[in-house]
């Protein structure tokens, strides 16, 4: 069976990206251990150059997601002509005024499929019998070609006071994503039972039944090192700046990340018990409610006499990632997003303490590996804070406890219930496909 797989080979995009990543990686070590499949990885216009470099250097079968026309050969040519430098930047300029399509329009019908001929025709040419998508997107039921997608959330339904599930037709696109996705899928992945359990509660009605739903949980990040080097902490430390003891939140600026609560019990913990805590935010805010989240958490920060105390430090590389987390005195995570979270696991590989939601989903992965405290509650933050910051025995139970959780579910188990759910979908595809 060939498998087709469509990698996010974009690390801005956090969680997925991981994720992505981390299947990326099984699959290649069963494909070297004899795999009876074939994987075809495909990249979309904008993976497309930094998914055919790396990965083809691994020995993948690389291919763009749609069949090259003669007017994009002719572009891809023109770009490996023009190379670097000034004029390669008036190009890209040139590109972004040219129009491009309306991701989602104002008063369309979600259950009104759009079909891609196109795509079935060139996912059947290059011989796919099955795809597997990391992220819901439109292309797995609108090509036509049996699938796998995994389905992370559903916060649009679940939570749709948040703008960045709801607002501007981004509930619309993303319940069109979903629930066709769910409905046409040859199986779903789900982090865990709790995020089973929404999908079957949100489109049970779609004809989506139990079996047909896998629970694949999370692993930390796969290019996270597990020992970071006395003389690599204090390259990181340099690079970026750090302080001496900080808290650590990796998450980008959407407002269901909730960096103000976090720097509101700043201040609590400031004014009330003169205690200076210093917090490292890093992420993306390069959009327009990211950005107006980023300023009003600074502002915030400003007007409570906290600033010195936050370091943004941006974009972390993967490679500066695992020395952050070693140093940190704790992860603070008072998300209002689950079901589950990788920067949990992130943490718990490093000894690093948790602090994070008491919210279902969240509190079934954490247990008794950190301190869970009411998201919207800043004092019950602020002194979870507190507890972790002053209290070293408490920071180490913790972080013996974290890292106890995470040793139930190992690459080995995630290897293993991916290779299942891969053999399942081949028993469960229509003997054309097969």
């Amino acid at each position: 069976m060939r498998v087709g797989f469509v990698p996010v080979v974009d690390g801005s995009h956090g969680g997925i990206y991981q994720y992505s990543a981390t299947m990326l990686s099984t699959l290649r070590e069963w494909q070297r251990d004899g795999c009876r499949h074939e994987f075809v990885i495909f990249a979309d216009e904008a993976g497309e150059a930094k998914a055919s470099s790396a990965l083809r250097d691994d020995g993948w079968d690389v291919k763009p997601l749609k069949r090259p026309t003669p007017r994009r050969r002719a572009i891809n040519g023109l770009r490996q002509f023009v190379g670097e430098g000034p004029h390669r930047d008036a190009w890209r300029s040139l590109r972004s005024m040219m129009p491009r399509p309306t991701p989602w329009q104002p008063g369309r019908d979600v259950d009104a499929v759009q079909s891609r001929p196109q795509l079935n025709q060139w996912l059947t040419s290059c011989g796919i019998d099955v795809m597997m998508y990391p992220v819901p997107t439109p292309l797995s039921f609108e090509a036509g070609v049996p699938y796998i997608m995994a389905i992370h959330d559903l916060q649009h339904r679940l939570q749709p006071e948040f703008p960045e599930v709801s607002a501007n037709g981004e509930w619309e696109a993303r319940e069109y994503r979903f629930r066709n996705g769910a409905r046409s899928a040859t199986l779903l992945l789900a982090d865990s039972e709790v995020g089973k359990q929404d999908i079957l509660e949100s489109y049970g009605g779609c004809g989506v039944t139990s079996d047909k739903v896998k629970v694949l949980p999370y692993l930390p990040a796969c290019y996270l090192g597990a020992d970071v080097p006395g003389s690599e902490r204090q390259r990181i430390r340099a690079a970026h700046r750090l302080p001496e003891r900080y808290i650590f939140y990796p998450a980008q600026f959407w407002p269901h990340k909730n960096h103000r609560r976090i720097v509101e019990a700043l201040g609590v913990l400031k004014q009330d018990r003169g205690l200076e805590v210093p917090v490292v935010f890093c992420g993306s805010h390069s959009e327009e409610l990211r950005e107006r989240t980023f300023t009003e958490v600074m502002t915030v920060a400003s007007r409570l006499d906290v600033a010195r105390q936050i370091h943004y430090v941006g974009y972390i590389p993967d490679d500066d990632m695992s020395g952050i987390y070693a140093e940190a005195v704790a992860l603070v995570m008072p998300t209002f997003f689950g079901p589950t979270n990788i920067p949990v696991l992130e943490a718990w590989a490093f000894g690093c303490p948790v602090l994070t939601s008491d919210i279902r989903g969240i509190r079934e992965q954490v247990q008794d590996g950190g301190v869970l405290v009411d998201p919207r509650s800043v004092n019950a933050i602020a002194d979870g804070i507190f507890r972790i910051w002053t209290d070293a025995a408490l920071a180490s139970t913790l972080a013996e406890r974290g890292m106890r959780r995470l040793a139930t579910y190992t690459p080995a188990d995630f290897r293993r219930r991916l290779v299942d759910i891969v053999e399942e979908a081949s028993n469960r595809i229509p003997r054309s496909h097969a």
